[in-house]
């Protein structure tokens, strides 16, 4: 048998969270007019699509009759001012000669500007049409990924209709949620690592740490930004993770996992006191390669058995045959 002491190790220090993947923003498209028929619908779930790009078009045949109709409308009504203006122009010139009466000249002059400002209603009327002709064209918002769509082609829209979902720039959230206590130990920026359904690492920041708490669980969420697309693809919105945050560096004190023996759920260390072991009830923590965290039970100075724990009782007689150095003290076997 062998025998050793616990080490001073730096060791990343972690906190385990889980959490929801969602997206970071989601923005609801819906047709700006009501009661008009989609006529073709171009996008469908998980397209990337680009800012301004169509997603589908609404009937526009009555809008464009409209159209041409307040068009129509704007000429009538610069002719009309055409010659409205002419006449004030000339009753400007013959009334300081008394040709023409003053109540004349104010007819003249009122119908000049009645005929501009029913000009200027025609013009409004075909921005309008205008406007609610490029309705007509469903676009995207935003660069993003369609996550839904309700739209098909012969329905009808309504007011407040949702037609498609788009996860803005195609970004992922991890909602990580973690305890009260925890809550104070994680900052913006600090780093975070999920692990994927196919096995793969994906790391991300924390962007911000949620400013309440869950008055039922006690719990709170922190969102992490993950990069696009997350994890080649392999991540998606409503999915459930598992993960880290990285809380930097701290020292620990670690010994062979072979050292220490697990019995009815709980971890033990034999202690050698003398020529004696003692079994020592222990609390362990995270585990690195072959070495396991001591976090309660056990000084630094203490000397344990290294290996073959397996074959001791508490109480039994050693014989240490050697100690060197940083090393931990040999033991000769167990004495009947």
């Amino acid at each position: 048998m062998s025998a050793t002491t616990p080490q001073r190790q730096d060791w990343p220090q972690t906190l385990s969270a889980n959490g929801n993947i969602a997206a970071w923003q989601e923005a609801v498209i819906g047709a700006e007019n009501s009661s008009l028929r989609l006529t073709e619908v171009l996008v469908n779930v998980g397209d990337t699509v680009k800012k301004g790009q169509l997603l589908a078009r609404v009937a526009s045949e009555t809008v464009e009759a409209e159209l041409a109709q307040s068009r129509a409308a704007v000429t009538e009504a610069q002719a009309t001012l055409a010659e409205a203006r002419a006449n004030a122009d000339r009753a400007r010139l013959l009334q300081p000669k008394g040709v023409i009466s003053a109540q004349q000249f104010n007819q003249l002059v009122t119908a000049e500007q009645t005929a501009a400002a029913r000009l200027a209603s025609a013009q409004a009327r075909v921005r309008t049409d205008e406007v609610r002709l490029a309705q007509m064209r469903v676009v995207a918002p935003d660069d993003g990924v369609i996550s839904a769509r309700a739209a098909t082609v012969g329905s009808l829209t309504q007011p407040g209709q949702e037609l498609f979902r788009l996860i803005r720039g195609g970004r992922l959230e991890w909602r990580a949620e973690v305890t009260a206590d925890e809550l104070g130990r994680l900052r913006p920026g600090t780093p975070a690592v999920l692990l994927a359904p196919d096995g793969a690492r994906v790391s991300g920041k924390v962007r911000v740490v949620a400013p309440t708490v869950d008055p039922q669980t006690r719990n709170a969420l922190v969102y992490v930004d993950l990069p696009t697309p997350a994890a080649g693809g392999a991540l998606r919105a409503g999915m459930f993770a598992r993960g880290e945050f990285e809380l930097g560096p701290a020292t620990a004190l670690t010994l062979p996992q072979s050292a220490v023996l697990l019995r009815e759920g709980f971890a033990y260390v034999f202690r050698i006191e003398g020529d004696k072991v003692a079994q020592t009830k222990i609390a362990v923590g995270r585990r690195a390669g072959e070495r396991i965290e001591i976090t309660g039970g056990l000084e630094p100075g203490a000397s344990v058995v290294a290996q073959g724990a397996g074959f001791l009782a508490d109480g039994d007689t050693v014989r240490v045959v050697a100690e060197s150095g940083g090393s931990a003290p040999g033991v000769a076997g167990r004495q009947p």
